[in-house]
């Protein structure tokens, strides 16, 4: 079982960073046919986040180029470390040995592991062993004596087949937007596999568990002790932000966010989980659509901003989505081909010669990475608020 998570989508163009804004938007049609939150109460949190971290995802990547690579993962944990100053790593996609391989490399690194693997369009059963394999690895680490956390998947309506109609997730997502699924049936079955994946966690696994929802979905979050949000949305004030996730606090548990960030355009943050959509994959190479300007400041101030509101509610984790996304490169003097603006990584991939997808590539740091980095930097020091570990 070494597929790629988002191979039910490379047909179309797309990546697990490509659809996964479409995930939000299929999300909030299903909440909006859920039963609606009560008003958040409970005790005020002390100010700051207790684990500052970064989606790492693993793969097989769309070439053999960008394909996962222990000698670039290992790399790459280093500088996540000691430039991005993250203490904690998101390891997640799929694969058994990537997947253990890289949280392995974090753990060595003295780095908190969020270990959350995500094979996806493939039976249920095949899932849940995937799942099971690399729980096992995870209560391995942890009696070893590393810091690990498992969260037992992300979004399962997206993923996991039988549970919204569609043979792979861009159908899926289609179907819900259409308005052609039945909702309650749906939720009576996204209940039942979050409950089989919770079980399956718990038998495997003695440390934390969670699984990282869509921002409205609705999920029994007494199956985990964590909950776990992935956050897209685009207020005008940090006021709303925090409105929005204090709903998430009235189940008393510590709430990391699991997904948050934005493209690489002016105006990406509006657009919100579906900034991505900005690419005519018919074209070969692809097009960035509609004339869009590159930004790299939107991208670092839309996440800085939110890091403050995270801090400032005392959440227990946030990990930006995403590291590097090996598959969208940047082309520097080619807006119409540059990938990069519908990138949510805070790397930027470049390629020794741009246009050849067979070329040799490296990455560099955005003004997100910057952001990112100061703000994890300035948790360490001496005197800076930090929240006690649940």
């Amino acid at each position: 079982m070494d597929n790629h998570t988002s191979k039910g989508t490379e047909d179309h163009g797309m990546s697990r960073a490509a659809f996964l804004g479409a995930a939000a938007a299929g999300a909030a049609l299903v909440a909006a046919s859920a039963a609606g939150a009560r008003a958040a109460h409970g005790p005020r949190p002390r100010p700051g986040l207790r684990r500052h971290g970064v989606v790492y995802t693993v793969g097989a990547g769309e070439t053999p180029g960008t394909a996962w690579s222990e000698a670039r993962m290992r790399e790459d944990v280093r500088r996540i470390r000691d430039d991005l100053h993250a203490d904690t790593l998101d390891v997640t996609g799929d694969g058994v040995e990537r997947l253990t391989a890289t949280a392995t490399a974090a753990a060595e690194r003295g780095l908190h592991v969020w270990l959350q693997p995500t094979l996806g369009d493939q039976p249920p059963a095949d899932i849940l062993e995937h799942l099971a394999e690399t729980g096992r690895h995870a209560e391995a680490l942890r009696r070893a004596g590393a810091s690990v956390e498992l969260s037992v998947g992300c979004e399962f309506w997206l993923f996991v087949p039988g549970i919204v109609p569609g043979a792979d997730a861009i159908e899926r997502i289609r179907n819900l937007m259409n308005g052609t699924v039945d909702p309650v049936a749906m939720q009576r079955r996204l209940d039942r596999f979050t409950a089989r994946a919770a079980a399956v966690g718990r038998d495997v696994f003695g440390g934390r568990l969670s699984y990282a929802a869509a921002q409205n979905d609705e999920v029994d979050w007494s199956l985990f002790d964590i909950v776990g949000i992935d956050y897209y949305s685009a207020h005008p004030r940090p006021a709303d932000h925090r409105r929005e996730l204090s709903r998430h606090l009235r189940w008393g548990k510590p709430v990391a966010i699991t997904e948050f960030g934005c493209c690489t355009y002016r105006g990406a943050p509006q657009g919100g989980g579906m900034g991505w959509d900005i690419v005519d994959y018919s074209k070969e190479p692809p097009e960035i659509k509609g004339g869009l300007v590159r930004s790299e400041r939107t991208q670092a101030d839309y996440i800085g901003g939110l890091l403050d509101v995270f801090t400032s509610m005392g959440l227990y984790a946030a990990m930006v989505f995403e590291f590097l996304t090996p598959d969208a490169p940047h082309w520097p003097g080619d807006p119409l081909h540059d990938l990069d603006l519908a990138s949510y990584a805070i790397t930027k991939p470049l390629r020794d010669r741009p246009g050849d997808p067979a070329s040799d590539w490296h990455w560099e740091p955005k003004a997100a990475f910057h952001t990112v980095a100061r703000h994890y930097a300035n948790a360490k020091r001496p005197g800076t608020p930090r929240r006690a570990a649940h």
